[in-house]
């Protein structure tokens, strides 16, 4: 059971609490000889367990945008190196750009799945301080980006497929960033990506934020997990904006529309890949076999066309996205 508790799950907590004080009150009385009234006790733990059991599943399944934001960024949520081992037992992670430096908040490399060699790129963020700042919160700088590019164009060099995992609050927004060309760095990665001769998956694993997103964000097939968010701007810096402080987040976030749901529906993204009951982080392996079928699926479709298709359907399915508006002609 997960130490870290939102404040939505508290009530679940609290029951879990009382469940565990009773299973050891009778595992206790047992010690001493005292379990006269065992039997009416294990019903009352297999009682106590269907009401748990029931109130997470009205709880995780009635979860608000900003909710699901909160769990999107849980500490104990696997992230991409989790994922990338997970998935595969072979992974051999590049380091560099070839220009400047070896960005920590990007990692890639080849590995396997079953037999299919796939190039892994994604976003890491730290689970402590030092971790954290060693990997810049996950927001790359321009040379992670370029790392990115490298990688891919690697991949199409010798004929393998993308996998991207997209975890990130945003490209770094330091100036020695935009210094070496940040913005550039990550326009240059949507318009090469829209061109990889190769399939490119990209899966949202956690936090999906702006350009930081999309710099590793144009693919064959995308998707975002259950508990997950994917938008042009969190809901914090959104309510800053517009209201001058944190306090509408909630607010912004349920007005951005960045829940998977939101964004299949308005076909940003091909497809939600479903977590355990709870959130990513109850069950590791449940994800990782969830997001390893759909890859494997995918990656089999996608080889079967041929480049040119890839590439133009690609296109169009993100020429197709939002709504172009002309004014009309003055007289």
């Amino acid at each position: 059971m997960s130490e870290f508790i939102l404040e939505f799950e508290k009530p679940i907590h609290e029951l879990q609490q009382k469940r565990t004080e009773l299973q050891s009150m009778m595992e206790s009385l047992a010690d001493k000889g005292l379990d006269a009234n065992a039997e009416t006790t294990k019903q009352q733990l297999a009682l106590m367990d269907e009401q748990i059991d029931a109130l997470r599943k009205k709880i995780y399944g009635s979860i608000s945008r900003w909710e699901r934001v909160q769990l999107s960024r849980h500490p104990e949520r696997p992230y991409s190196l989790d994922y990338i081992n997970g998935l595969s037992e072979d992974f051999v992670e590049i380091f560099g750009d070839r220009n400047f430096a070896d960005d920590k908040a990007i990692v890639g490399g080849f590995g396997h799945i079953g037999k299919q060699t796939v190039m892994f790129i994604g976003q890491q963020k730290g689970r402590d301080t030092k971790s954290r700042q060693h990997r810049n919160f996950g927001m790359p700088n321009p040379e992670g980006y370029r790392k990115a590019l490298r990688l891919m164009k690697m991949a199409e060099k010798f004929d393998k497929p993308v996998v991207t995992f997209i975890d990130t609050p945003g490209a770094f927004p330091g100036l020695e960033a935009e210094e070496r060309g940040q913005g550039e760095a990550i326009a240059r990665n949507l318009m090469e990506m829209a061109a990889l001769k190769v399939p490119v998956i990209c899966i949202v694993i956690g936090e999906g934020a702006s350009g930081g997103a999309l710099g590793i964000g144009v693919g064959d097939r995308i998707y975002q997990l259950e508990n997950t968010w994917y938008s042009v701007i969190s809901p914090e810096s959104c309510s800053s904006i517009l209201w001058r402080n944190w306090e509408h987040k909630e607010e912004a976030a349920e007005a951005l529309k960045l829940s998977p749901d939101d964004n299949l529906r308005l076909k940003i993204i091909d497809g939600v890949i479903s977590e355990p009951l709870g959130g990513a982080h109850q069950n590791p392996a449940e994800i990782y076999q969830n997001v390893k079928d759909v890859i494997l699926r995918d990656i089999k479709s996608l080889k079967a066309k041929s480049v040119d298709k890839l590439i133009q359907d690609r296109i169009e399915k993100f020429s197709k996205m939002g709504t172009v508006l002309h004014a009309p002609a003055k007289s």
